[in-house]
C-alpha cells in the first residue's frame, strides 16, 4: 500500500521523504532522544542514507515496512518517525516503534502515535497482531503503550546491545480483536 496517510486531531503518519532529513536527525542525532532506543545517535549521514533506503522500501511489493513521518497538524512539522514492520516469523504480525523530538514529550502525542499505527496495521493492512519492544527504564512508553490497549507480555533478556552492555527489552502487544477504530 502506497501512499500511507493516517491522521488524528493533531497528528499526521505520511510517507518519509528526503525533506525530512533534518528534522529525523535531529532526534536520531540527540542522546536524549535516544536514549531508550535500540541504537546509539546517528550521524547525518546515516540518517540520510536510512531515508533514502526508506523511501525505496516504500515502493516495495509486497511492502513489509512503514516508516512514516509524524507531523504536527497546527505547525506542519515533522516531529517525529513512526514504524511498522512486518514481522517475518509471525503470521500477520508486525512490530512497531516511534521517536518524538524531546521538547513533544509529555503531552499524548506518543499515544496518538501508537493508535495511528494500530490502525493501519489492523484497519487497513489485516494484520492480526501489532507488538513493540521497549527499554525497561522507559516508563513513558510502557503508559504510552498500555493507554493504547497493549498488553505487557514479557521480557526479552538481553536483547539489545547498547554502550557495549546488553540490555533487556519489554514486550507489549495487542491482538486484531482487542483494537477499536473508535481508540484513534
Amino acid at each position: 500500500m502506497y501512499p500511507v496517510m493516517r491522521s488524528s486531531r493533531r497528528l499526521v503518519l505520511r510517507e518519509l521523504s528526503l525533506n525530512d532529513v533534518d528534522p529525523v536527525y535531529a532526534i536520531y542525532s540527540s542522546p536524549e532522544a535516544t536514549r531508550h532506543l535500540s541504537f546509539e545517535p546517528r550521524g547525518k549521514a546515516e540518517v540520510e542514507d536510512m531515508a533514502v533506503r526508506v523511501i525505496a522500501s516504500a515502493q516495495a511489493t509486497p511492502r513489509s515496512e512503514y516508516s512514516l513521518a509524524v507531523v504536527e497538524t497546527s505547525t506542519g512539522e515533522t516531529m517525529g518517525v513512526a514504524r511498522l514492520a512486518i514481522d517475518p516469523h509471525q503470521q500477520r504480525a508486525a512490530t512497531i516503534g516511534f521517536a518524538l523530538r524531546p521538547a513533544s514529550w509529555g503531552v499524548g502525542y506518543g499515544l496518538e502515535t501508537v493508535r495511528l499505527l494500530c490502525g493501519l496495521a489492523f484497519e487497513e493492512l489485516n494484520l492480526h497482531r501489532v507488538w513493540g519492544a521497549r527499554s525497561p527504564e522507559n516508563t513513558a512508553s510502557d503508559r504510552t503503550m498500555t493507554a493504547a490497549g497493549m498488553v505487557r507480555e514479557g521480557i526479552i533478556r538481553e536483547h539489545i546491545q547498547k554502550n557495549g552492555a546488553w540490555r533487556d527489552s519489554v514486550v507489549h502487544a495487542i491482538l486484531d480483536r482487542e483494537w477499536s477504530p473508535s481508540q484513534q
